[in-house]
């Protein structure tokens, strides 16, 4: 049991946090990058670019801090090369768009921001349904008083008795589906946006005798 509230904490946890995130991300990035790319005729539009990189490259940080929790074991960060000793100012400015990586980080920005939404809107209803399911009891009575709510509700549509006691069990029955499934939806929700991120920003680390090492 105990494995299990950890479980659904963390995914919910995840998915929750990374909604914001991702759209914050998302909207910096796309801004940085059209910005960048409109300009780059002229001098400025290297330097956003630049700076688009190492904004997108703080999200990614952030986001491969969440990813061991969710899926269970280490991941190495990619290196991203500093600039050579003695380089000059516009050599250093724009030395985060050198690293490979960098480009990996700006597109994650854009491509992870739909599973982000779909993520959070699916652990959100499944919450909610768990929720007001299971606690239908203390006011389901109330809004059964309501003139044709049992007479419209889903249980008259499916052919169930217009009955108060009926309206009641029949959606308590509807939190205690959402509540059983739970953990598994929400882990699917959860797994289905790291999976993208592990792939796009991470590298596995494999046990060796003298320690932890990244793959190559």
């Amino acid at each position: 049991m105990e494995t299990l509230r950890h479980r659904i904490a963390t995914d919910t946890r995840y998915v929750m946090a990374g909604f914001p995130v991702s759209v914050i991300a998302f909207t910096l990035v796309v801004a940085g990058v059209s910005a960048g790319l409109g300009s780059l005729v002229v001098f400025v539009g290297l330097l956003i670019l630049a700076a688009t990189a190492l904004v997108a490259r703080n999200f990614a940080d952030l986001e491969r801090a969440m990813l061991p929790e969710v899926v269970g074991r280490p991941l190495a960060r990619p290196e991203y090369p500093e600039a050579p000793a003695g380089a000059g100012w516009l050599r250093r400015a724009v030395n985060p768009l050198a690293s490979g990586q960098v480009w990996a980080d700006l597109l994650h920005a854009i491509v992870i921001f739909p599973f982000a939404v779909a993520s959070f809107v699916v652990t959100v209803v499944w919450w909610a349904g768990a929720i007001a399911g299971l606690t239908f009891p203390v006011y389901g009575w109330i809004l059964a008083k309501i003139p044709g709510m049992i007479d419209g509700g889903l249980p008259a549509l499916l052919g169930l008795a217009h009955t108060e006691s009926m309206f009641i069990t029949f959606n308590t029955l509807v939190g205690v589906g959402f509540a059983l499934t739970l953990v598994p939806v929400v882990r699917v929700a959860a797994l289905c946006k790291a999976g993208i991120s592990q792939a796009m920003l991470t590298r596995a680390v494999y046990p060796v005798r003298s320690g932890m090492i990244p793959a190559v």
